[in-house]
């Protein structure tokens, strides 16, 4: 006689958790007409193509030809639309900023235009000469003064030769004048010579092609707008349950401790990692370990501009990014320059929720003592350099000792 009254009772619940969770999509979802405005990037770059203010590789293929097909809408944020995509047969991830925000409430058939000053330099009657030393000042700003520097100022101008006639017009200085201020690409400019970092195919004006998204475990795939959705605490029991095998993620953890290396001994300076969080740990086909998004990733000298000298009453003041932290000095209520945690520290504490569980018996707890200590290390002290280098070793090495001479290798 109580199985209806029990039946009522849990129909009840379940609508009214269904009911919860589709008001909670909807809200999150309700931006999504301004978070995914990719049909407004390619309007106001073709238009600036066939103007002529703009030139690049893919222009003719996105313009003219349509050869450049739009996919899925990746973007976390309205001013820069990410997209997945195919060309030349090829997966693609397309990515282009709108400069202006975007008024949700205008009409769906309105084109808003985004502020064109991001194609005004270099100007007319500017030398080769005049756009190479501004081009190097550009980079000592971001990247710092280093020796190096020149080199990559000459491969930013023969990049600027999209159509490979030994000489850079207006349109195309102006093309990878607008591509540099654009942080993921100085960064992929940067980091070009690097396996972990995606490759760049081609652009058009600020528009520009990279490799198609590496694969990521379960959550970490999730569209981004759902991710917030999920519960830290879920989302690391998602990934257990759903990432890749525990050999595969000793593999791509290799691969992440090798990024690390490659950012504090870059040909471009050193670079910080300013949002560490399992959505970035991305991989190909074959568990090789790719950085899913750089745009959290900061060279040395733009975090110290930032941070030195910087007001602050606590550490939380002197924050750049997600987590780029500096000491605040509370006597001259000032940032400090240097970070409280360097790069590996702050993927040890990752690596921990990442390769413990489900990790063989026989290396848990030397693996688990090895992080403990890699999670200490600090940024301030002066034993960074050497040992920040024997702590990744061993780390590396314990790995690799694990499924060398097996399939996962």
């Amino acid at each position: 006689g109580r199985l209806p009254g029990l039946r009522v009772k849990y129909v009840l619940l379940v609508w009214l958790g269904i009911f919860a969770g589709s008001w909670m999509v909807y809200l999150h979802y309700s931006s999504y007409s301004e978070l995914c405005r990719g049909h407004v990037c390619q309007v106001v770059i073709c238009d600036q193509y066939r103007k002529g203010i703009i030139s690049g590789s893919i222009c003719r293929d996105l313009c003219e030809l349509h050869k450049v097909e739009w996919r899925t809408c990746l973007s976390s944020a309205p001013g820069q639309q990410v997209y997945s995509g195919l060309w030349q047969d090829k997966e693609v991830t397309i990515k282009c900023g709108i400069e202006e925000a975007l008024n949700s409430k205008a009409r769906s058939e309105a084109v808003p235009r985004r502020e064109l000053v991001l194609f005004d330099k270099p100007t007319r009657g500017t030398s080769i000469k005049e756009f190479r030393e501004m081009t190097l000042s550009f980079l000592k700003a971001n990247l710092g003064d280093l020796p190096s520097l020149p080199a990559l100022v000459g491969q930013v101008l023969l990049m600027a030769d999209f159509n490979k006639d030994s000489r850079v017009s207006l349109a195309e200085a102006k093309s990878v004048w607008a591509l540099l201020q654009r942080n993921e690409f100085l960064l992929l400019l940067s980091l070009q010579e690097k396996e972990h970092a995606s490759r760049l195919l081609g652009c058009c004006g600020d528009l520009y092609l990279t490799e198609g998204a590496p694969h990521g475990s379960w959550p970490a795939a999730l569209p981004p707008l759902l991710r917030p959705l999920l519960p830290p605490a879920l989302h690391r029991a998602l990934q257990q349950w759903f990432g890749p095998a525990w050999p595969w993620r000793a593999k791509i953890a290799i691969g992440l401790l090798e990024f690390v290396e490659d950012l504090f001994h870059g040909s471009y300076g050193t670079f910080y990692m300013c949002e560490t969080t399992l959505a970035n740990v991305g991989h190909t086909a074959t568990y090789d370990f790719k950085m899913a998004d750089l745009q959290q990733v900061a060279p040395e000298a733009a975090v110290r501009r930032f941070l030195q000298g910087r007001h602050c009453e606590q550490s939380a003041d002197c924050t750049y990014g997600r987590d780029c932290r500096a000491p605040c000095d509370r006597l001259m209520r000032q940032c400090k320059g240097d970070l409280i945690q360097p790069n590996l520290a702050k993927v040890c504490e990752l690596l921990r929720d990442y390769l413990l569980p489900g990790a063989p018996a026989d290396l848990r707890e030397e693996l688990a003592k090895q992080l403990r200590t890699c999670t200490t290390l600090s940024g301030l002290a002066s034993q960074v350099e050497a040992h920040h280098s024997l702590v990744l070793s061993h780390l590396k090495t314990l790995l690799w000792k694990k499924i060398s001479n097996t399939k996962y290798s």
